[in-house]
């Protein structure tokens, strides 16, 4: 392994960053969660205020439903944020961007994202994760259809969420 380099200020303790609308936080969302607390020791939940995907729920509701859904996880912080992902990372000393993946769709507008941002920071990995195949059809997109529709969606979000909103 004499071609890798060690990072500079690489510590033993792992911390990631996981972003999104989380418009609202799903429960493939969660898996994604889940499985990040399986290899880091630390994972902050970025909730991006994203008013240009006009969000059904507030930036404020949103962190309010991440941190509700992630309370029973020691290892999980929520915050919000308006800024780059890149410019976020950089100010928490985090190196590592996770991503959800749910099928191959996802992952060209992944890789783009993280190419991109690998431009802006080199220090910046992104490392995709996929959610069970429970999982795997579930977006905040769908559950926000199914909710303007009236429809059944409460199997696709965490409990807690349900009790905030």
């Amino acid at each position: 392994m004499s071609d890798c380099k060690k990072r500079d200020n690489q510590s033993t303790y792992k911390k990631a960053i996981y972003s999104g609308t989380f418009d609202p936080i799903t429960n493939g969302h969660m898996d994604i969660v889940c499985r990040a607390t399986n290899i880091f020791d630390e994972v902050i939940i970025a909730v991006a205020k994203s008013e240009l995907k006009k969000p059904m729920f507030s930036h404020e509701q949103r962190v309010v439903f991440a941190k509700s859904a992630t309370k029973h996880l020691k290892r999980v912080k929520v915050i919000g944020f308006d800024t780059l992902l890149v410019d976020l990372a950089t100010d928490l000393k985090i190196n590592t961007i996770i991503r959800g993946l749910r099928a191959v769709s996802d992952f060209e507008y992944e890789l783009q994202m993280g190419y991109a941002n690998s431009s802006i920071n080199k220090k910046i990995e992104t490392l995709y994760l996929m959610p069970t195949l429970e999982n795997a059809f579930v977006s905040s997109t769908i559950v926000r259809e199914i909710i303007r529709f009236n429809g059944k969606f409460e199997h696709l979000i965490p409990g807690e969420v349900l009790e905030c909103m």
